[in-house]
C-alpha cells in the first residue's frame, strides 16, 4: 500500500513540475526579480537621503553652538577688559559645559558620516549589481523569445508536414474514388449498348428501332456502291450536293 503511495505522489509531482514549467515563464520571473533589486536598491538610496538629513541637521546645530561659544569667548574677554572678573567666569563655564556638548555633537557627526559612506558604498555596489543583472536578464529573454519562436516555427512545420500526408491520401483515394467510378461507368455503357442492362428511360421498342435504322444504313452504303460500279449519276448526287459554301446543308439530304 505505502509502494502504491509513494509511487502516486511521485506521478502527482512530476505532473505537477510539468504544469508548472508550461504555466511559469522565466522572462516574468527575471522581470520580477529585477524589480525586487530595484525595489532594495531604492530603499538604500533613500536610507541615504535619511542619513544625510540627519547628519546635515547635526551640522546646523553645530554651527549654532561654534557661533554661541566664539560670542562667549568674546564675552569673557570683553568682562575681564572691564573688570567684571564674576562675568568672565560665568561666561568660561558657560563656555566649558558647551565644549563637552560640541563633542557629543562631533562623535554623532562622524558616526553619521561613516554611515553615510558605507551607505554610499552599498548604494553603488548594488546599482552595479543591478546593472549586470539587467543586461544578462535582457539577454536571456532574447534568447528565450528566440528560442520560443523557433519551436512554434518547428512545430508549425512538422504539422504542416502531416497535413500534407493527410492530404496525399485524401487525394490518393479520390482518384482509387474516380477510377472506379469511370470503370462503372463505361462497363454500364457496354451493357446498355448490347441490350444486356435495360435503359428503363427508353421506350419499349427501343432495340427493334436501332436494329432497323443499322440495317437502313448499311443498305444505304451498298446501294451507293452499286451505283458507283454501274456509273449512275445519281450515287454522286450527294457529292454534289456537298459542293459549294452552302453544300453541308444537303449532306444527307439524297
Amino acid at each position: 500500500m505505502s509502494d502504491n503511495t509513494a509511487r502516486v505522489r511521485t506521478i502527482f509531482r512530476s505532473k505537477t513540475k510539468k504544469t508548472l514549467d508550461k504555466i511559469e515563464d522565466p522572462r516574468e520571473t527575471l522581470d520580477d526579480s529585477y524589480e525586487q533589486q530595484v525595489k532594495l536598491l531604492q530603499q538604500v538610496r533613500q536610507a541615504v537621503a535619511d542619513v544625510a538629513t540627519a547628519k546635515k541637521r547635526i551640522d546646523l546645530q553645530g554651527q549654532e553652538m561654534g557661533a554661541r561659544y566664539q560670542r562667549l569667548g568674546e564675552q569673557a574677554r570683553e568682562a575681564m577688559a572691564q573688570g567684571r572678573e564674576d562675568l568672565a567666569r560665568a561666561a568660561l563655564e558657560r563656555r566649558a559645559l558647551l565644549e563637552g556638548q560640541v563633542a557629543k555633537l562631533q562623535d554623532q557627526f562622524n558616526s553619521l558620516q561613516q554611515q553615510t559612506a558605507q551607505l554610499q558604498s552599498r548604494e553603488r555596489q548594488l546599482s552595479e549589481q543591478i546593472a549586470a543583472f539587467r543586461i544578462e536578464k535582457e539577454t536571456i529573454k532574447a534568447t528565450y523569445t528566440a528560442s520560443a519562436a523557433q519551436v512554434k516555427a518547428n512545430e508549425a512545420v512538422a504539422g504542416l508536414g502531416a497535413s500534407i500526408d493527410d492530404i496525399g491520401t485524401s487525394l490518393d483515394r479520390a482518384r482509387d474514388r474516380v477510377a472506379q467510378m469511370q470503370a462503372r461507368a463505361a462497363a454500364t455503357d457496354e451493357l446498355l449498348a448490347s441490350g444486356a442492362l435495360k435503359d428503363l428511360t427508353a421506350s419499349p421498342d427501343a432495340d427493334i428501332e436501332r436494329q432497323l435504322a443499322a440495317m437502313s444504313a448499311q443498305a444505304e452504303i451498298d446501294r451507293q456502291l452499286r451505283a458507283m460500279q454501274s456509273g449512275d449519276s445519281a450515287g454522286g448526287t450527294s457529292q454534289r450536293r456537298a459542293d459549294g459554301p452552302d453544300g453541308w446543308l444537303g449532306i444527307g439530304q439524297g
